[in-house]
């Protein structure tokens, strides 16, 4: 039975009903991910944070707990710079329905120097896309076998005017932190759409949805304390950008509805209205680079053979 009827408007503030369903948000404890889990909490469904941080999973299922009612709420331990570790957090899961997944964790540094994970990869690569690839594929079997499961995954404006150098995937020859950011989020968003058509030719019912928040800003983003805290002087000192701009909690409305509304389909995009950076969640034209499919599957055979992982849900 369908959540809500196609013909219904969307409204961000009245999402259709969810018991029953489980979904697993990465990076749930924090930022736009925290209030993706706030929002889905909020249908009845079961909501499970990986996080690597188990005390900051504690206080965003208490801030969730304390504005949702009964909300069932979940921790799982979940490093995506650790490949190693990815199986055992999948099979924490149990062998339940995971009805969804949104690959929304992630990490951006500002400065040099170059990081990497203790599989010898860049730091943002390795979080951003080949953990969320790697666990798509320990995720699969269980997608698979849950109806018209979703995966979603995040991707950002910051890759809107960057390309891959798939000879440098890792940044070990010319290293520049927000260009190797935006890399990594074009990568997840290029893994999104060949996810798509590799699940089409399969003739999977799950589905891959690709989103992107927008521009969010903690100024604008409403107080969970202690998970966030928003001072009135910052608030009032941004409120002219929320003409522009928006908070992570509508920054979250993309991948909520990517999750929810039945009349999503795979290969879409869905981002804020207004100019990709504000507003309530539309499907978007993909751009440009994103329709090179060449590049895409170069990038899922490097990435298959970075992670020795193969996301498949094929028979």
């Amino acid at each position: 039975m369908p959540f809500v009827s196609e013909t219904r408007p969307w409204d961000v503030h009245r999402l259709p009903r969810a018991e029953g369903r489980r979904f697993l948000v990465t990076g749930g404890n924090a930022g736009i991910g925290y209030f993706v889990a706030e929002q889905l909490a909020a249908t009845g469904a079961t909501v499970v944070l990986g996080s690597r941080d188990p005390a900051r999973a504690r206080a965003a299922i208490a801030s969730i707990g304390s504005r949702v009612p009964g909300a069932d709420v979940r921790y799982l331990p979940l490093d995506l710079a650790d490949l190693g570790s990815l199986r055992a957090s999948v099979d924490a899961l149990g062998p339940d329905r995971l009805d969804a997944v949104v690959h929304n964790a992630g990490v951006a540094l500002d400065h040099p120097p170059r990081r990497e994970t203790t599989d010898g990869h860049e730091l943002m690569l390795a979080t951003n896309h080949l953990g969320h690839f790697a666990l798509t594929h320990h995720l699969a079997p269980l997608l698979a076998a849950t109806p018209g499961s979703r995966v979603v995954t995040t991707g950002s404006f910051a890759a809107k005017s960057e390309h891959l150098d798939l000879d440098d995937l890792q940044s070990t020859r010319d290293y520049r932190p927000k260009r190797a950011y935006a890399r990594s989020k074009l990568a997840q968003m290029l893994f999104a759409l060949e996810l798509d058509r590799r699940l089409r030719a399969a003739r999977s019912t799950t589905l891959s949805v690709l989103v992107h928040p927008g521009g969010a800003l903690d100024a604008l983003t409403p107080s969970r304390p202690p998970v966030h805290i928003r001072t009135t002087g910052a608030r009032l000192s941004h409120l002219p950008l929320g003409l522009v701009v928006q908070g992570k909690d509508a920054a979250a409305w993309p991948a909520v509805r990517a999750v929810l509304d039945p009349g999503v389909r795979g290969g879409q995009m869905w981002s804020p209205r207004a100019f990709g950076l504000r507003g309530t969640p539309r499907t978007e034209p993909l751009w440009d680079h994103l329709k090179d499919t060449a590049t895409a599957a170069r990038l899922w055979a490097a990435s298959r053979e970075l992670t020795g992982t193969d996301p498949s849900f094929a028979g």
